[in-house]
């Protein structure tokens, strides 16, 4: 899915801008099928985490430990499809389809990248993780240590891709805003005249070109 860009600008100082690919949740059925979604997904882990419980219910741990699972579970409708599964398949089996479950559960689908400029300060890079229990990875570039913001070109595959880029001093690499979406220039242009004159202008400046 193509990126889209959210522009939020809480005062004259601070900008924030966010490239994301994620699908849009601003109508009813979209809302509603995004609840779906997250209830698939919390029926999911239950059903692969019960399975792997009753794999193990017949163990010397389990049988002394118990875990605090009431052995009624085993009787219920859901307990006894757990415990079929579970007994038919070797636990090897079991455990590397939980492990690729498990992934796909907690697997967001999508990529969420921003830049927050703050006049005085500096930029803080971030880029959100492909899972829902990790947080993003970010990095604060102090206004002292940045030379210039600015838009390149390089080769990816046999196109021309345009990147924002970050030229820090000290430091041999440009940082590269938005490194995984790579928007489309029009939308680089637009954080770049908006980080540029949150930084640096009283008013807005003129396209790179």
């Amino acid at each position: 899915m193509p990126a889209r860009l959210a522009v939020r600008r809480p005062s004259p100082t601070t900008a924030s801008f966010t490239a994301s690919n994620a699908p849009s949740r601003r109508t009813w059925p979209a809302k509603l099928a995004f609840g779906v979604e997250i209830i698939i997904r919390v029926l999911g882990f239950i059903s692969i985490l019960l399975v792997n419980v009753a794999t193990l219910r017949r163990s010397i741990f389990f049988e002394y430990q118990g875990l605090g699972i009431p052995a009624d579970l085993w009787l219920t409708n859901v307990g006894a499809l757990a415990s079929q599964i579970a007994d038919h398949y070797p636990y090897s089996i079991v455990a590397s389809v939980s492990t690729v479950l498990m992934y796909l559960v907690w697997r967001k689908g999508y990529t969420e990248e921003s830049l927050l400029v703050i006049r005085g300060l500096g930029v803080q890079t971030s880029t959100s993780s492909s899972m829902y229990w990790s947080s993003a990875a970010t990095r604060f570039i102090p206004t002292t240590q940045i030379q210039d913001i600015v838009i390149h070109e390089a080769f990816k595959g046999f196109e021309v891709r345009f990147y924002l880029a970050i030229i820090v001093e000290g430091e041999r690499d440009v940082v590269v805003v938005f490194p995984n979406m790579l928007p489309k220039r029009m939308i680089l242009e637009e954080v770049w005249r908006g980080a540029r004159h949150c930084l640096y202008e009283s008013k807005p400046v003129a396209s790179s070109g």
